[in-house]
């Protein structure tokens, strides 16, 4: 799932300027770009389709939690200040999340964003040394399927370097409504967008393979937008139930976001619990 980028900037927020920036680096040589700032334990961000530091919803939120908890935001691999190295799989990208939790002293709180949010469930079932998950409207369904044809079509698209087109596609095929859609090519994100076109097959892979949800055995919270659509609310439901210690709620926002305002207060008290 994509998210349209709620927060665009051409430069990093003044707290993030003063704020540790770094690189560490994957278990396949991959070089992971992070940001910590803050205070307290730590907590990292995971990024949806289309999103890295910098651009999108993170930045904000990372600095709504950094009074309360040391935040480690990052650019998943592909994006950003991130390489990438092929041949693409899911566990490469837990272990890209797995080394920024190494970096953020061993073991972590996670919140994730959509598809950001059903990495960091592949992640905690793989065993990654979790201590609580938040997930903002994972689009997992209970019995996902891998959306071959889709993959194809974009990896055709970027071949022929028609990468905003690829963007486009994507976003439609996935429900984002027509009138987010529309905008698109006059946002301030459009050429960063394109830069990323090749990494929403990622995404892809992500919300069509289905973690053991039986396996996480940390507590999460799921939440989901009042204002999203049925299917966003349905997915949420679905991963609440499946998951063997989650909690449910549902938060003032916009189709397919929370903002940092709402949602921080949330997260603080939820990933705060791990730290009494």
């Amino acid at each position: 799932m994509s998210v349209l980028p709620r927060t665009v900037s051409s430069k990093i927020p003044n707290q993030f300027e003063e704020a540790k920036m770094s690189t560490v680096t994957s278990a396949d040589g991959t070089t992971i770009g992070y940001t910590r700032t803050g205070s307290g334990p730590p907590v990292v961000l995971v990024d949806a389709a289309s999103c890295f530091r910098g651009n999108g919803p993170m930045d904000a939120l990372a600095e709504a939690l950094a009074q309360d908890f040391t935040v480690f935001t990052y650019d998943r691999r592909g994006r950003g200040e991130s390489t990438d190295t092929p041949p693409y799989t899911i566990g490469r990208e837990v272990d890209d999340l797995r080394a920024v939790i190494d970096a953020a002293g061993g073991s972590a709180g996670v919140h994730g964003f959509s598809s950001g949010a059903v990495l960091a469930l592949h992640a905690a079932a793989a065993g990654a040394p979790i201590t609580r998950l938040s997930l903002l409207e994972p689009p997992l369904a209970d019995d996902p399927v891998p959306e071959v044809d889709l993959v194809a079509e974009l990896e055709q698209l970027v071949r022929e370097g028609r990468r905003g087109a690829a963007v486009l596609r994507f976003n439609q095929a996935i429900g984002v409504p027509e009138e987010f859609v529309a905008g698109l090519r006059q946002s301030p994100a459009w050429p960063a967008l394109e830069k990323l076109a090749h990494t929403l097959v990622y995404d892809l892979a992500i919300t069509g393979t289905a973690p053991d949800l039986t396996a996480v055995r940390v507590p999460a919270l799921v939440v989901d937008s009042e204002r999203s659509d049925p299917r966003l609310r349905e997915w949420s439901d679905g991963v609440a139930r499946r998951l063997p210690d989650a909690t449910r709620a549902t938060l003032p926002g916009e189709w397919h976001g929370v903002g940092p305002d709402v949602l921080a207060p949330v997260l603080a008290a939820h990933f705060g619990q791990a730290a009494a």
